[in-house]
């Protein structure tokens, strides 16, 4: 029933190459700047930034896995993994002190955070149907049954809250690597000269986000524009 779209895997290569450049970019920086000496283990470092904060009542835990840290709102609890909670090196500290900054705009209210989590059932739901109705629809457009025009667009739509939740993350990671940078150096944690180090994998982490989001941005393009021409093509 369905079939190899070459012209999708055309029209998103830009953002396919940039996805695997970005993870390069991050494994290489984790790599380098976990050479890199800190004054304190990101465990420490997050843990000096939430009390600076008056944020007390966040907890702060090792979880398994590698690159799995987050911020979980309901919880209110900071999730680090191995390396970056034990971890005394430049991008311990840089990653905690990311996840914290989330911790930072959450207690702040941080809009484009609350709109975000807001998002997440919407994306949840358009991620794992979307994708499966465009492509059912798509499948059946190409088979000439006529419903599949409809099942295309309730595909789209959902597909487009997938979109939206990526370009609202955005702003919300970027804000975050921002308090994390101002945070780290205002109390000390690194030195003005030191901050390069801890950008260099904040950066690094932020073009996958951005890779993420061309990608769908494009796909949803891609099959919006295919869906036009099956429309026109019935008039």
């Amino acid at each position: 029933m369905f079939y190899f779209d070459f012209m999708l895997v055309l029209f998103t290569l830009p953002a396919v190459l940039l996805a695997m450049f970005a993870q390069y970019r991050v494994s290489s920086a984790y790599r380098q700047m976990s050479q890199v000496r800190a004054r304190m283990s990101g465990f420490h470092a997050a843990r000096k930034i939430l009390d600076d904060a008056g944020l007390y009542d966040v907890n702060i835990e090792q979880i398994p896995g590698e690159m799995s840290d987050h911020y979980d709102p309901r919880q209110k609890v900071l999730r680090l993994s191995p390396g970056v909670y034990q971890g005394h090196s430049m991008a311990a500290v840089g990653i905690a002190a990311h996840e914290a900054g989330h911790a930072i705009q959450d207690a702040k209210h941080y809009a484009p955070l609350k709109i975000r989590n807001l998002a997440v059932p919407v994306a949840s739901i358009g991620s794992n149907f979307g994708m499966f109705a465009i492509m059912i629809g798509f499948s059946l457009l190409f088979s000439g049954i006529a419903l599949g025009k409809f099942v295309m667009l309730v595909g789209i739509v959902m597909f487009a809250g997938v979109v939206a939740f990526q370009l609202i993350n955005l702003p919300v990671e970027f804000d975050a690597s921002a308090r994390a940078k101002t945070e780290l150096v205002n109390l000390g944690i690194i030195t003005g000269p030191e901050l390069p180090y801890v950008s260099k994998v904040l950066n690094a982490a932020a073009l996958t986000y951005v890779a993420a989001t061309l990608h769908s941005v494009l796909t949803l393009l891609y099959y919006i524009m295919r869906y036009s021409s099956a429309t026109s093509n019935d008039r």
